[in-house]
């Protein structure tokens, strides 16, 4: 596994405890060739009206601190 990968999994393993909370969850799709993650949103995340900005304040911002090659996040569209 790269270290990217391994930097993503582990923030939305951060995440979760709070995603669990309000009966939701996320996981990893893949990392884009331009360093787009690609997340699939589960449960009450699914029609959240926040998950939006869960994704973008919680997850993104954090990745582009922690793996600065990350350009976005995004989820799955279904």
């Amino acid at each position: 596994m790269n270290k990217t990968k391994e930097i993503v999994l582990k923030a939305i393993e951060d995440l979760r405890p709070y995603l669990h909370n309000d009966g939701g969850d996320m996981e990893l799709v893949e990392i884009t060739k331009d360093n787009k993650v690609i997340v699939k949103l589960l449960g009450a995340c699914q029609t959240c009206s926040v998950s939006t900005v869960t994704m973008k304040a919680g997850l993104e911002e954090n990745l582009k601190i922690l793996a600065p090659e990350i350009t976005a996040v995004e989820a799955l569209q279904n």
